[in-house]
C-alpha cells in the first residue's frame, strides 16, 4: 500500500510539472495542459486516483494549499495601484461580483435547467476569475499598468470572496432554504469580511515583529511564514467557514505594502512554491473526474460558457464601471479577461459531494460543468488575449525598449541611437545635469533614484523590456538588475561588468544570481567607456546587407569597436553580452562603440585606466 501511494504522489508531481513545461514549450495555457494530464492520468488510463491516494485528508489538503496560492496571490498585489484604479477595482469587486453573480445563476436556472439553490450555488462558484490564469496572461500580454492593476486585483479579491459566498450560499440551502437565505448570506458576509481581514492583519504583524526585530534565524523565515500562513488560514475557517482563503489574501496584501521589513526572500520561496501546488492541484482535482462525469460535458453546458463569456462578463464590466476614466478599448480588454482557475475547480468539488451527501438531485452536474468552465474560459481567453490586446492597442506584446540606470553622456548616445530605431527608452539617474541633458536630445529621463520603493508610481514603462545598468557603482547596478528581475525577464537584466576585472576575479566577486548579465564584452567596464567617449568614441549603427556583411565591417574597424546589440527588422533588440557570439545577419542593424585609433586602452587589475 505504501508504495501505491509513493508511486501515485511521485505522479502527481511528474505530471504537473512535464505540464508545465509543455506547456512553455508550445506557448500554450498551462492550465490547458495540466487538465489534459489530469484527464489522461484519471478517468481515462486509471494511473491515479486521489480519493483512494488522500482519502478524508483530499479536501483539507486542497483547502490549504489553495489558501497559500491565494496568500502568495496577495503578495503581489499594492496600494500604489489604487491610486488611480481604485474606484474601478471597488466597484469590480462589488458591484460586478453581485452582477455576475445573479446573471450566472439566471442563465444556469433557465438554460441548464438547475434547481433555483443549485443555480445560485454555481453563480457563487463561477464569481471566482483565476488569478492563477490572469498572472501568466499579463505577464505574456504585458497590458497598460492600469489595465493589468484592475484585472489583478479583481481576479486575486474575487477568489476569496466567491469562496465565502459559496459557503454561504451551501449553509442557506441546507440551514433554512433560499427564502430566508438572504439574511444568512448578508450576515455570513459581513462575519468573514470582518473576522478573516482581522486574522489576515494579525497574521502579516506576527510575521513583520518577527522579522524586524530578528527574532528567527535566516533559514526559519520561510518556513515560519509558511506556518504563519497555515495557522492564520485554519484558525479563521474554524471561526467561519472559508474565511482562512480572505485571511491568507489579507495578510499577503498586508505584508506587501508595509516597509518595515524587507519580504523578497518570502516572495522568491513562495512564487516557486504556487508552480508546484497549482500543477499538483490540477491534477488531482480533474483526475477525480469519472467517466461518467465526462459524459456530461453536454452541448447546453458549452452554451452556457458562451454566453459566459460573450454576454455575462461584458455586462459585468461595463455596468461596473460607468462613469469610470477607462477608455472604451481599456474597458473592453478586461471584459475579455475572465478565466476561471483553481479556486471554481477546488470549491465545486467540495460542493458536489456535500450536495450528494444531503440528498440533492442532479448535483453530479456541478463539477463537469464547473470545469467545461474552466476549460472553455482558458482556451478562449488564453489563446486569443494577447491578438485581442493588440487589436485593442492596449498593450505591446513583446516590449523591447530599454530602460537605462545612468544617463551619463555615453548612455545618451547608446538611447539616442536605439530611440531613432524606433524603440522606446528611458534613462533615470540622480545626477539632475544628466537627467537635464538628457531631455535636450528628445529622451525620456527621470530624476531620482531607480531603487526607491516610489519610483515605479513615477515612471511609465509601456514597452520597455530590458534593463541596463550602466551607472559607476558596480553594487548599485547589480542592485538595479535585482530589483528589476521581478519586473521583467531575468534574462533581460544587463549591467555592465564591474571596475575590478583580474584573471582571478573574472566575475567582479559577484555570484550570478545576484547581478544582471554582463554588457558587452568583459573590458567594458564604466572607465573603461568613459575613457573610450572622452577620446572621441562613437555610437555607430551599419545596415547589416548581403553586400556589406558582418566580415566587411570587421576589416574596416578591426578591434576599434565594441558591440554593443543588434536590431531584426522585426524591431527586436538582441543584446551583446559577455561570452555571447551573435553573428549579424543580412536584413539586421548592428549597433555598436565605435573607437578613435588612438583610443587603445585597457583596464588595470585596480579598475583604472592605462594608455598603452
Amino acid at each position: 500500500m505504501s508504495e501505491h501511494l509513493l508511486i501515485g504522489l511521485a505522479g502527481i508531481i511528474s505530471l504537473g510539472i512535464a505540464a508545465q513545461w509543455l506547456s512553455w514549450r508550445l506557448h500554450l495555457p498551462s492550465i490547458l495542459v495540466l487538465l489534459i494530464f489530469g484527464f489522461g492520468a484519471g478517468p481515462v488510463f486509471h494511473i491515479i486516483n486521489p480519493d483512494e491516494l488522500f482519502g478524508e485528508l483530499l479536501f483539507p489538503l486542497v483547502s490549504v494549499s489553495v489558501g497559500i496560492v491565494l496568500f502568495e496571490g496577495g503578495l503581489s498585489l499594492r496600494f500604489r495601484d489604487l491610486k488611480t484604479t481604485g474606484h474601478e477595482i471597488r466597484n469590480m469587486v462589488t458591484i460586478g461580483i453581485l452582477i455576475t453573480w445573479v446573471l450566472i445563476a439566471a442563465i444556469a436556472y433557465f438554460l441548464i435547467g438547475l434547481q433555483l439553490e443549485q443555480a445560485a450555488l454555481i453563480g457563487a462558484i463561477l464569481i471566482v476569475t483565476g488569478p492563477t490564469v490572469i498572472i501568466p496572461l499579463l505577464r505574456q500580454v504585458r497590458p497598460s499598468r492600469k489595465v493589468a492593476a484592475i484585472v489583478k486585483w479583481e481576479g486575486i479579491i474575487n477568489d476569496p470572496i466567491g469562496a465565502i459566498l459559496a459557503v454561504l450560499v451551501f449553509e442557506a440551502i441546507v440551514a433554512v432554504g433560499m427564502q430566508e437565505g438572504t439574511y444568512v448570506v448578508a450576515l455570513g458576509v459581513a462575519k468573514a469580511l470582518f473576522l478573516g481581514g482581522l486574522i489576515g492583519v494579525a497574521g502579516a504583524a506576527l510575521m513583520i515583529v518577527l522579522l524586524r526585530f530578528y527574532l528567527i534565524p535566516d533559514y526559519l523565515q520561510n518556513p515560519v511564514s509558511l506556518m504563519v500562513v497555515v495557522i492564520s488560514f485554519a484558525g479563521a475557517n474554524v471561526i467561519q467557514p472559508e474565511s482562512g482563503l480572505l485571511a491568507v489574501t489579507v495578510m499577503g496584501v498586508a505584508l506587501a505594502n508595509q516597509k518595515y521589513v524587507s519580504i523578497k526572500h518570502i516572495i522568491e520561496f513562495k512564487e516557486n512554491l504556487r508552480v508546484i501546488l497549482i500543477s499538483s492541484l490540477f491534477i488531482i482535482l480533474s483526475a477525480r473526474i469519472t467517466v461518467d462525469q465526462l459524459a456530461l460535458f453536454k452541448g447546453a453546458n458549452w452554451i452556457f460558457v458562451a454566453v459566459l463569456i460573450i454576454a455575462v462578463r461584458p455586462i459585468a464590466v461595463y455596468l461596473s464601471t460607468i462613469g469610470s476614466k477607462l477608455k472604451f478599448n481599456e474597458k473592453t480588454f478586461i471584459a475579455w479577461m475572465a478565466p476561471r482557475g483553481i479556486v471554481a475547480a477546488a470549491v465545486s468539488s467540495v460542493f458536489a459531494v456535500r450536495l450528494e451527501e444531503i440528498g440533492f438531485q442532479n448535483s453530479e452536474i456541478i463539477v463537469p460543468l464547473v470545469f467545461q468552465v474552466i476549460i472553455g474560459t482558458v482556451v478562449v481567453y488564453g489563446l486569443s488575449a494577447s491578438p485581442v490586446a493588440r487589436l485593442l492597442k492596449v498593450s505591446e506584446p513583446n516590449p523591447q525598449g530599454v530602460l537605462f540606470i545612468g544617463a551619463q553622456d555615453w548612455a545618451q548616445e547608446i538611447a539616442r541611437v536605439f530611440r531613432e530605431e524606433g524603440l522606446k527608452v528611458a534613462l533615470v539617474d540622480s545626477n539632475w545635469s544628466h537627467v537635464t541633458e538628457a531631455r535636450k536630445t528628445g529622451c525620456l529621463a527621470y530624476y531620482g533614484n531607480a531603487l526607491s520603493d516610489n519610483f515605479l508610481n513615477e515612471i511609465e514603462l509601456d514597452g520597455i523590456g530590458k534593463l541596463f545598468a550602466l551607472t559607476s557603482n558596480d553594487e548599485v547596478n547589480s542592485l538595479a538588475a535585482l530589483h528589476f528581475a521581478d519586473l521583467f525577464e531575468r534574462n533581460d537584466v544587463f549591467q555592465i561588468p564591474p571596475k575590478s576585472r583580474s584573471s582571478s576575479q573574472r566575475s567582479g566577486g559577484i555570484a550570478p544570481h545576484l547581478r544582471g548579465r554582463f554588457l558587452f564584452d568583459e573590458k567594458s567596464t564604466f572607465d573603461y567607456l568613459s575613457e573610450c567617449f572622452n577620446s572621441g568614441a562613437v555610437v555607430k549603427r551599419t545596415d547589416i546587407t548581403e553586400e556589406f556583411n558582418y566580415d566587411d565591417f570587421i576589416k574596416i574597424y578591426k578591434d576599434s569597436y565594441i558591440p554593443v546589440a543588434l536590431i531584426t527588422e522585426s524591431k527586436d533588440l538582441k543584446v551583446f553580452t559577455v561570452g555571447s557570439s551573435r553573428k549579424p545577419q543580412a536584413g539586421e542593424v548592428l549597433v555598436s562603440i565605435v573607437k578613435p585609433e588612438q583610443c587603445n586602452i585597457t583596464p588595470g587589475n585596480n579598475g583604472s585606466i592605462k594608455n598603452i
